[in-house]
């Protein structure tokens, strides 16, 4: 079991509200497992809660303050504290870092870009100039914080069991400059390597496969059903209809089977490091 973790109220909002909660019911003498009694959540819910690192449903927030008679504190602060977790995400998106934390594995389909977790802040402001070219400096940046925020998920002594499958063009064609792009692909050699995670390539060579034209992100965990997430331009949906995420479970595991060995794929990337940074020489 993870060590009991003080949480730092000055890190961010959500952080502030979870140590605020979790000192009132220290105060009030309860424990974790006698404040969730009555309210159909659990015990980890809570605790994860606590450490900001999920957001607070109303009905829940509702039963804590009757808990511990806060005086409707904490269904006041309820949207403040969402809100701030929303932060630099898309509305469609804001639920998938907190997700990701609780994750006991991931595994993603990136057939068109670099997957979240792994992006640089390089690569996501490039990709900013041509996805939303009329988005203000300030966003695009509000938007950068938020993305490497999530890629902390990383440093985590629990973090997700992780397995990533990228199209070669991801890696190999990109109208960003060589450097930004060498940076990338080095960076996502080095977060598969330092964490034993896996990583696969589909080859371009290889024209048909499953799941050829969308992402899905998998995650499984210890207290719930698995999920399926899918985005598209504006907008994403999260699966958990059973029979649809079997379905997405077995493509993406015919998806391996199409895929190089995971050292060929990290030589491949090596391979486009190599070229990127050659390509940058020339240019400067």
């Amino acid at each position: 079991m993870p060590a009991k973790k003080d949480p730092d109220a000055s890190v961010s909002v959500p952080c502030f509200y979870g140590a605020e909660l979790r000192y009132r019911r220290e105060q009030a003498g309860l424990t974790l497992e006698q404040l969730v009694e009555g309210s159909f959540r659990g015990i980890s819910f809570l605790s994860q809660i606590e450490r900001g690192e999920r957001g607070m449903p109303m009905d829940f927030a509702r039963h804590v303050d009757e808990r511990l008679g806060t005086d409707g504190f904490f269904q006041r602060r309820c949207e403040d504290a969402a809100k701030a977790r929303r932060a630099g995400h898309q509305s469609y998106s804001a639920d998938i870092p907190d997700l990701e934390k609780q994750a006991l594995t991931l595994e993603e389909w990136a057939p068109n870009v670099v997957p979240g977790l792994l992006q640089t802040g390089g690569y996501f402001r490039g990709r900013a100039k041509y996805a939303d070219p009329e988005a203000p400096p300030e966003v695009v940046e509000e938007r950068v914080h938020a993305r490497l925020a999530r890629a902390e998920l990383w440093k985590r002594q629990y973090r997700p069991t992780y397995w990533g499958i990228l199209r070669e063009s991801v890696v190999r064609s990109s109208p960003l400059p060589p450097a930004v792009m060498a940076e990338q692909v080095e960076h996502i050699i080095d977060v598969i390597r330092s964490t034993q995670s896996v990583l696969q390539i589909v080859p371009e060579t290889t024209p048909w496969h499953p799941l050829e034209h969308g992402m899905a992100k998998i995650m499984t965990f210890a207290d719930a059903p698995p999920l399926v997430y899918t985005e598209g331009d504006f907008n994403g949906h999260i699966v958990d209809y059973p029979a649809r995420v079997k379905e997405y479970r077995r493509r993406y595991d015919l998806l391996r089977a199409a895929a190089l060995p995971p050292e060929a794929s990290l030589a491949l990337m090596e391979e486009a490091v190599r070229t990127y940074r050659n390509e940058a020489q020339q240019r400067d």
